[in-house]
């Protein structure tokens, strides 16, 4: 669990660092511009990322699920190999997806405005900017995201519904209670990420990109990685024992400063 929260949060600091500074640049100065190669590779790490967190959080669901429903297996079935597999095929893939589609959304041409309409470089506004059809772009956007979201999303569904089942059988109070504590933050994530992902990538096409969507592509790339540490960290032990521990140990630093 640990190994995978530790890529999921690598995934997070790329996802705020690669958006946030720019954004706040363009924020607080009067220069709005942003060169055609950071623009392409602002839309590369935000859909690199995006789609390697969508297929770690199903690796995390089926660990999971190891943990829970196969118990006395799961240091044989979640060895240190397949765990390095698992995660350098996440990254592999979501990586290469990546490249298709920067290379696709950049051999457009645009010749409507250069006035791009959203936060950050994304898909859908430089569609609206091309003069030429962009349904080959769509249509390998659509692919992308049935093959990585809803079968991502598919596949963690089934791993939960056996997880569940398998909690609902635990004759011990204490045992299910901890069991569902185990997974509430995991689903929390999920909810929030698969959510906005899927609203946006699955929802009305080009011409309806609205500023609805441009809020929920904000949820999905900015508040969502600030909220991932939270939520897993409020609902882990360790981490709240630590936090405990440093705490202490700060307010017994003052106190001596004091006396």
């Amino acid at each position: 669990m640990y190994f995978f929260l530790s890529n999921l949060s690598v995934v997070d600091i790329g996802f705020s660092s690669n958006i946030v500074p720019k954004l706040l640049v363009n924020t607080v100065t009067l220069d709005k511009s942003v060169s055609l190669l950071e623009c392409a590779l602002q839309m590369y790490f935000q859909i690199a990322l995006g789609s390697t967190e969508s297929m770690l959080l199903t690796v995390m669901a089926y660990d999971r699920f190891a943990a829970i429903c196969n118990p006395l297996h799961y240091n044989t079935v979640m060895n240190k190999r397949f765990c390095v597999c698992m995660a350098v095929g996440c990254w592999t893939v979501g990586f290469t997806n990546a490249i298709i589609h920067v290379v696709l959304t950049f051999k457009l041409p645009f010749c409507k405005s250069h006035n791009l309409d959203h936060y950050f470089c994304e898909e859908h506004p430089f569609f609206k900017l091309s003069c030429q059809d962009t349904w080959l772009n769509e249509v390998a956007m659509f692919v992308a995201t049935f093959i990585i979201g809803i079968c991502c999303l598919s596949f963690t569904l089934v791993s939960y519904a056996q997880i569940i089942r398998t909690i609902i059988n635990i004759p011990s109070t204490h045992g299910r209670r901890k069991a569902f504590s185990t997974c509430a933050s995991h689903l929390a994530v999920i909810s929030i990420f698969y959510g906005t992902i899927l609203f946006i990538y699955l929802g009305p096409g080009v011409a309806y990109f609205t500023e609805a969507n441009k809020f929920v592509s904000m949820i999905y790339t900015v508040v969502t990685p600030m909220l991932n540490p939270i939520i897993y960290s409020i609902r882990n032990k360790e981490i709240k024992d630590t936090i405990r521990k440093q705490l202490a140990k700060l307010n017994f630093k003052k106190a001596n400063v004091i006396s």
